[in-house]
């Protein structure tokens, strides 16, 4: 019979260890799991199930993965019910459409601000838990854990990684093309997580400060 495998993804798309959080960082609005059975090549066995889950426009990689696991386990029940009865049919891969998810690294958090206030959102909850997307702020390195775009706030006239706004609850960046992000949730590093209100309060910031990718930039 083989051996077969349970892979986070809706395959071809997204081969590889970190399915989930490439296709949170990429935008994706569905995903999935797909049963496949082993083949040498990397998660290009035929597939024998799959199931679609959409994926909400503010949802983390660990909201979806803790529900990919449940699906996951039904589909793989189903799967072995199917081949003990004979009735699985095998589906070959297109694998012109195939993309890769590899392994996560700590660089990949890194923010860059000339990416649009979409982009930014995506790569911040698309590596919630892990490795999290970080930026520096006057050589500190600053963990952002929780975003959010509002097309309302807009500040064109300053450059990327601009803070246009540090008041309240409201610390909103300046991102690529004219956008803006609003920051609900940080960490300077060696503290703890706090809501913007309450770092704000603690720790205020300057508007026109500026984020950067690099702390060794001026």
């Amino acid at each position: 019979l083989g051996t077969i495998n349970v892979h986070a993804s809706l395959l071809p798309k997204y081969r590889g260890a970190a399915p989930i959080h490439r296709a949170v960082i990429a935008g994706e609005r569905e995903t999935g799991i797909t049963v496949i059975k082993l083949v040498k090549r990397m998660d290009a066995g035929p597939m024998l199930a799959r199931a679609v889950r959409s994926i909400g426009r503010n949802e983390s990689s660990d909201e979806i993965q803790s529900d990919l696991a449940d699906i996951g386990a039904r589909l793989l029940v189903s799967v072995v019910a199917d081949m003990s009865s004979g009735c699985c049919t095998e589906v070959p891969q297109d694998h012109s459409l195939a993309t890769l998810a590899p392994r996560l690294t700590r660089e990949d958090g890194a923010i860059d601000w000339n990416r649009s206030a979409g982009d930014v959102h995506n790569l911040v909850r698309g590596l919630h838990p892990w490795p999290h997307a970080f930026t520096h702020l006057h050589g500190e390195r600053h963990v952002i854990l929780r975003t959010s775009v509002d097309s309302q706030d807009s500040f064109p006239q300053h450059p990327p990684g601009t803070i246009c706004v540090a008041h309240g609850d409201r610390l909103l960046v300046a991102c690529g093309s004219g956008t803006t992000i609003r920051i609900k949730k940080l960490q300077t590093a060696g503290r703890k997580p706090l809501a913007t209100q309450a770092f704000l309060s603690g720790r205020p910031i300057a508007v026109f400060s500026t984020f950067r990718t690099n702390p060794e930039l001026p």
